[in-house]
């Protein structure tokens, strides 16, 4: 794009017999193909971060920001040969330096098959910054080259801040929206001040000021929108999740604030694309309680049954507590199985989990941890029996050596694609593709 100075896709090559014993070292399960390569995406010049990845055949599209001097921008890049390589990147939205995102509010980017000939449909969402924040999404239908017009998707002089968003295209090329807002407290206050002050309540005022925090949902039609409020209570600073089932049936995730200051995950459903949604129900009773947001949200994925599986990063109490991954699934949404723990590096607080499963239900969850005084993502392959009972493989570092933040997951027809963030201030994105074995 003029007046940007972008920086394509590199490939670093490894060899075979190098790559096997590298990853010897890290006990593998999940194996790298072909073999080792590592992409790199950039805009030159900027720091990028917070990536979010989706996958159609071998059609990828990857969306990342990128900023300098303080303003940020959503990029995406695009890849027709399952991650292995990529194109230049594309900026998607219309208001130079306009985007606010954060690990737990990446610019979420979602794909519309439309026939083995034609190029996916492309949605992006994204939070950006105003005299209040505003929730937008825009489209390609050019397979990336280009974006449309931007669509906000809040009514108009919405107050205060709002962001956390999650993104779904459901089996008729709808594309569903669901976020976190809190207009609620905006009386007053200027955009992200609210924020601030749900991160620092008391155990005293944390249920009430959830009370004022909401989840918000709205289906992105052409260049209109409809916003209504699917639930109040919510915990302000945590990703959200979404996705929609082979039959169109669309779930979301959350994580909701319960008496005592209890911070669990919620869940509801639409079976009537989004018209109306189920009560919330709890996923699991997991009493970790705090005073503020833990800025750690769910992640879902559905199987070609209409099976939800979720994963979910929580604390568990004690003299000394502890955190960890748990993992549960639900065949009718209301009930889930009972959790199980999800085998990590050793860390005391692994953090920020994703999961994905491809056409064959295989299923990876994905994470980072603290190891060493140094950010690594790592992965599992997760498999589910017949009975429902969830086991794991060995959990394996994608990126051995290296720091690495964020991970995100899609399903190629090659294999299990992950992105991930490495480096400091000059950060980049990085993906490589895993195999099952």
């Amino acid at each position: 794009m003029a007046g940007n100075r972008i920086m394509q896709m590199t490939s670093h090559r490894r060899t075979a017999a190098a790559l096997v014993a590298a990853l010897a070292t890290v006990g593998l399960v999940l194996r790298a193909a072909p073999p080792g390569d590592v992409a790199s995406l950039a805009v030159q010049g900027r720091s990028n971060s917070t990536p979010w990845v989706a996958a159609a055949g071998a059609f990828v599209a990857v969306a990342w920001g990128a900023s300098a001097g303080g303003q940020t921008d959503v990029f995406v890049a695009i890849s027709r040969d399952a991650g292995e390589t990529f194109g230049a990147p594309v900026r998607v939205n219309a208001v130079s330096g306009e985007a606010r995102l954060g690990g737990e509010l990446p610019p979420r980017v979602a794909l519309a098959p439309r026939g083995a000939s034609t190029d996916p449909e492309i949605a992006v969402l994204w939070t950006a910054r105003a005299d209040a924040t505003t929730v937008k999404t825009a489209r390609s239908r050019d397979g990336g080259r280009t974006f449309e017009p931007p669509v906000t998707l809040q009514s108009a002089g919405a107050a205060g801040d709002r962001g956390w968003t999650a993104l779904a295209f459901d089996n008729r090329g709808t594309a569903h929206a669901i976020w976190l807002d809190h207009r609620g407290l905006a009386a007053g206050r200027a955009a992200g001040s609210a924020h601030a002050d749900h991160k620092k309540s008391t155990a005293h005022d944390g249920v009430a000021m959830a009370q004022k925090s909401g989840l918000y949902y709205a289906a992105a039609k052409g260049s209109a929108s409809t916003e209504r409020a699917l639930a109040n209570g919510v915990c302000y600073c945590c990703k959200t999740a979404l996705a929609a089932g082979p039959d169109g049936t669309l779930y979301a995730a959350w994580r909701h604030v319960y008496e005592g200051n209890i911070r669990d995950i919620a869940f509801t459903v639409s079976r009537d694309g989004g018209r109306s949604f189920a009560p919330p129900v709890r996923v699991s009773e997991d009493a970790w309680a705090i005073n503020g947001c833990p800025d750690d949200g769910p992640a879902i994925a559905v199987d070609g049954r209409g099976t939800v599986h979720l994963v979910w990063p929580t604390v568990i109490s004690g003299p000394t507590p502890e955190g960890a991954l748990f993992y549960a699934s639900t065949r009718d949404g209301r009930t889930f199985t009972r959790r199980t723990r999800i085998p990590t590096l050793g860390s005391p607080k692994p953090s920020h989990p994703q999961i994905a499963l491809d056409r064959e239900g295989r299923m990876v969850v994905a994470w980072d941890e603290l190891v060493n005084a140094q950010r690594v993502a790592a992965a599992v392959e997760l498999k589910v029996g017949s009975d429902q009972q969830a086991s794991f493989g060995s959990a394996v570092k994608l990126a051995p050596g290296g720091r690495a933040t964020y991970p995100v997951l899609a399903a190629t027809d090659k294999g299990m694609l992950a992105v991930w963030t490495t480096g400091g201030d000059a950060s980049v994105i990085q993906a490589r593709i895993l195999r099952l074995p």
